[in-house]
C-alpha cells in the first residue's frame, strides 16, 4: 500500500492524506508535506505528516504514484 512506508515520504513530496475528522468519510486533503511525524518505518493507516497549510493527517496517496 502506497503511504504506508516512511521511506517512500520526504518533505516537499505532493500528497493527499486523511485528517482525523475525515476518517470516517475518506475525504482526501491535498498539500505538500512539510514535516514527517511518524517515527516508524511502516503504520498500517498511513505515515503521518503535516502539511505546508498546517494540516496533520494519515497519507493516502502519493501524487505521480
Amino acid at each position: 500500500m502506497i503511504g504506508m512506508n516512511r521511506s517512500e515520504i520526504k518533505p516537499g513530496l505532493q500528497v493527499c492524506i486523511v485528517l482525523k475528522e475525515d476518517q470516517r468519510s475518506g475525504k482526501l486533503t491535498e498539500g505538500i508535506v512539510k514535516d514527517i511525524l511518524t517515527k516508524s518505518p511502516t503504520h498500517p493507516h498511513g505515515i503521518k505528516v503535516r502539511l505546508e497549510s498546517g494540516a496533520v493527517g494519515r497519507v493516502k496517496k502519493i501524487e505521480g504514484v
